[in-house]
């Protein structure tokens, strides 16, 4: 089972190196990892996804919350989250199928970003099924590349993960 967590960090070089060691040390996989800079920038959000069952996603989680440059972990759960994942596609697209191409593109809201005389290179941005969904409908023409960013996710409504680091340095701990 796939679990989103979102790593609030100090913004400071080697933080990324340290929290990803942390995983490899104790044999955690991460399947996919994103980093940005968040609106305030001495801070950096990591979103990592692991696979395996609780034990394990509580093992990490625990692991996490006693980094020194960990500032707050949160679980981002299915339905109180969202989550997006980005792709690049390029495709073979000639006379003979560009306008095809172009037609299944536009029903997956997928827009070209880049227009050669062979090949469109489309953006498409959404759920994984969706992606995949339109990876697959792709298929039937030539795909030549496919680039995929990892998950990166925020939690819905009006908290913001800045509002549980208050709470860490009122109840000492980092950990939700």
């Amino acid at each position: 089972m796939k679990h989103v967590l979102s790593v609030l960090v100090k913004n400071q070089p080697g933080v990324l190196v340290r929290v990803a060691s942390m995983f490899s040390r104790r044999e955690f996989n991460i399947e996919s990892l994103t980093v940005g800079e968040t609106e305030k920038s001495e801070f950096s959000r990591i979103t990592v996804v692991v696979s395996g069952d609780e034990n394990i996603v509580d093992q990490v989680l625990k692991q996490l919350g006693k980094m020194p440059d960990v500032e707050v972990v949160k679980r981002l759960n299915e339905g109180s989250s969202v989550c997006r994942i980005m792709t690049l596609i390029k495709v073979q697209a000639d006379d003979t199928n560009r306008l095809d191409v172009l037609k299944m593109a536009e029903l997956f809201g997928a827009r070209v970003i880049d227009v050669q005389p062979t090949t469109l290179i489309f953006e498409i941005t959404g759920s994984e099924d969706k992606v995949k969904a339109f990876n697959r409908v792709l298929s039937s023409y030539k795909v030549l590349e496919v680039i995929q960013t990892g998950f990166t996710g925020l939690e819905r409504g009006e908290h913001t993960i800045l509002e549980y680091c208050e709470e860490r340095e009122y109840y000492g701990k980092n950990l939700l």
